[in-house]
């Protein structure tokens, strides 16, 4: 198998950009009213993208693990505010909370692979650590977001059914224990229903980004098996911490529903 690899010219760039106009005159002959949202979200993406792929670079070649840092926690900000923003309700903390639980799990599982599995020297390399926690941190974002969401709504519709039970004596762990894992499980189930049909139904972006590049399918599949088991364990570990987090923030140590802290913001 013959490593190539095919670089996109402006003129290829530009043909590819051509394909959203099938989305913008779908929208408007069916008068979706997703036009405008679609031309910013393109634009959107495809100036982050390059002003991203200008910094990656620059990043790459000091190779230096402060600007490293400094970028992990960049994007870690962005993702916690991000998660946040696709809730319906917010309480006082939440966005730190966010980005502590999501910085937290994605670093950690992203120091047990470079260090532990792929045993990258030296550690902070930036062409392995910042694609691999973009991903993780992409995943997390999701989760987390989910999970936040589904326990504030849940505690809003299960109020009644909460303080009744906390009325009788029940501990605020106990009273909540069953919203608590189904936001859990909302925040775990996309992670699970990709893991289930990768490659029957769907190529990973990043196995097919190696194929592309001429790297044998049998070592894409390994990277990916990897980094999908890395997805899921950080999926995991940021919702349970936004969770706790926000357990801690809803019910007070004397066991009462304080949800005169969450405010609904509109969408």
């Amino acid at each position: 198998m013959t490593n190539t690899y095919l670089p996109i010219d402006n003129w290829q760039l530009a043909l590819a950009a051509a394909l959203i106009l099938i989305n913008l005159i779908l929208s408007l002959s069916l008068r979706l009213g997703l036009a405008k949202r679609l031309g910013v979200a393109a634009f959107r993406m495809v100036a982050q993208l390059l002003l991203v792929g200008y910094v990656l670079g620059w990043v790459f070649a000091l190779d230096n693990p402060l600007w490293v840092l400094l970028l992990v926690l960049t994007m870690s900000a962005i993702a916690g505010n991000a998660s946040v923003n696709r809730t319906r309700r917010r309480f006082p903390g939440v966005y730190w909370n966010s980005f502590v639980s999501i910085l937290t799990a994605s670093a950690f599982v992203t120091g047990l692979l470079v260090e532990g599995i792929i045993h990258i020297h030296p550690w902070y390399d930036p062409q392995y650590v910042i694609p691999l926690l973009g991903m993780v941190l992409g995943n997390a974002l999701t989760a987390t977001s989910l999970a936040l969401d589904r326990l504030m709504e849940d505690l809003v519709s299960r109020r009644s059914q909460i303080e009744s039970l906390l009325a009788l004596g029940a501990t605020r762990w106990e009273a909540a224990n069953d919203t608590l894992k189904e936001a859990l499980r909302t925040g775990m189930i996309p992670t699970i229903n990709s893991m289930m049909v990768l490659g029957l139904v769907s190529l990973p972006g990043m196995m097919t980004g190696q194929m592309l590049a001429g790297v044998n399918p049998t070592s894409a599949v390994r990277y990916q098996i990897v980094i999908y088991f890395t997805l899921a364990a950080g999926a995991a570990l940021a919702c349970m911490g936004i969770i706790l987090l926000a357990f801690r923030i809803l019910f007070s140590p004397e066991h009462q529903l304080r949800l005169e802290r969450l405010r609904k913001v509109d969408s």
